[in-house]
């Protein structure tokens, strides 16, 4: 398939009373959206109406589209749970994914998203610990952008009554992976030091948090100048501006001997840097290729320059260097104990007053290219959240005051910088 070629939409046994528009793709698995199983006949009978953000094809911000789905209700199967949500998280993951370089999603037409929260509306048999009303966080490998969502029990999470739905949507896929990166791969302790690029980011202001609930951290944080204030006072020792800065020598001058953790969303020469300014029994953990996606398409030049600028190692590297390199992926993460005493642990801390996410902007759905666009120019400074809801006329994007300051000059030198790398 072509970069700018659309799936066809796939052909699919109707259920009787179901419809569908002419150019809408069946439900993924996870994006159902039937009712409680003690629903009566003649609510299973009733249509169901469901707005969704469906990826059409591999391309730029209009190959994702908001679609309407129609569909009768059916029963939930044992250990399901209907959930209403309110809101969706967005990740680089789905800049990724609209490119056609993620993975772990299914290809197009698919409905994409891995988290959200909302309300319980229905629940299937075997499902205990779950009752209609309550608020909840939810976690799918995709289909979470839509009003309706069908997930396990097993993968909600209750909210503390204080967390907004936006609060909630921000939690799971930013937070789970720093900490697992932190805590469960680095193993972060007093007196360490921790370079986290792309410091304004969701999972950049997670770690920077995690980071201050051990004593004496020092963290590293690559950001543009206009975010430098606000993420020093989220708990970065040093901000470094990595456009007109090289923050190797930066960190140097600060720390001769160099850093203790890094952690890698980017790839390309930036691991190779981030490998050679790791003490002995340092860290590496690289979690992203975001070098790959420059332009609103995927570019096959900064494909190959990231590939040709990977780190390659051998084992006697490792051994006379005394250095560990990790991987981290959420997305191929089968353990689910593991990720829900990590989720029990954020939702305390959270309760605890020493983690709360930064939301930077809301958009509705029938916003998401300049939801996309924000995120993938650098511009946010927090989460981007997605409202399912319809958008109310004369509303507009709430955004961090911060996180609008960014000059016109700013913005155009990250562009340039991003096509030279």
């Amino acid at each position: 398939m072509s970069g700018e070629e659309e799936a066809p939409t796939q052909q699919q046994h109707q259920q009787p009373g179901q419809e569908r528009t002419p150019d809408e793709p069946p439900p993924s698995p996870p994006a159902a959206a039937p009712s409680s199983s003690s629903s009566s006949p003649a609510a299973e009978e009733e249509p169901l109406s469901c707005r969704a953000l469906v990826l059409t094809g591999y391309g730029g911000y209009d190959k994702v589209k908001l679609q309407v789905k129609t569909q009768r209700r059916a029963r939930l199967q044992a250990g399901e749970v209907l959930v209403r949500v309110k809101a969706c998280g967005l990740n680089f993951a789905e800049l990724m994914g609209r490119q056609g370089l993620y993975e772990p999603l299914p290809a197009p037409p698919v409905t994409m998203g891995m988290e959200g929260s909302g309300v319980v509306e229905a629940v299937g048999e075997d499902v205990e610990d779950r009752r209609v009303g309550d608020r909840v966080i939810a976690m799918s490998r995709f289909g979470m952008f839509q009003e309706v969502v069908v997930v396990p029990a097993d993968r909600t999470f209750p909210m503390p009554e204080q967390m907004s739905f936006e609060e909630g949507a921000a939690i799971p896929i930013n937070y789970l992976t720093a900490y697992m990166m932190l805590f469960e791969m680095a193993n972060v302790r007093p007196g360490k030091s921790v370079l986290v690029h792309m410091a304004a980011g969701g999972v950049g202001i997670a770690a920077t948090q995690l980071c201050q609930t051990v004593p004496d951290v020092t963290v590293f944080g690559t950001a543009s100048a206009s975010k430098h204030e606000t993420i020093a006072q989220g708990g970065v020792t040093h901000p470094i501006d990595y456009r007109t800065k090289d923050y190797v020598e930066e960190i140097r001058k600060i720390s001769p001997k160099g850093v203790d953790i890094v952690l890698d969303p980017l790839g390309g020469s930036d691991t190779q840097k981030g490998f050679n300014l790791l003490k002995p029994l340092g860290t590496l953990i690289v979690f992203g290729a975001a070098n790959c996606v420059t332009g609103q398409k995927k570019s096959l030049l900064a494909m190959m320059k990231t590939w040709y600028n990977q780190l390659s190692l051998n084992t006697m590297k490792l051994m006379q260097t005394n250095k560990a390199v990790c991987g981290f992926h959420l997305g191929y993460m089968a353990e689910d104990q593991l990720i829900d005493r990590a989720m029990r642990e954020l939702l305390e801390l959270y309760r605890q007053g020493k983690i709360k996410p930064r939301i930077d902007s809301c958009y509705h759905f029938e916003e998401v290219a300049d939801a996309m666009r924000r995120m993938h120019d650098r511009h946010n400074i927090g989460k981007v959240i997605l409202l399912p809801e319809p958008k109310k006329p004369g509303e507009n994007v709430e955004k961090t005051e911060a996180a609008d300051n960014k000059t016109k000059e700013e913005a155009a030198t990250e562009e340039v910088k991003a096509e030279k790398d």
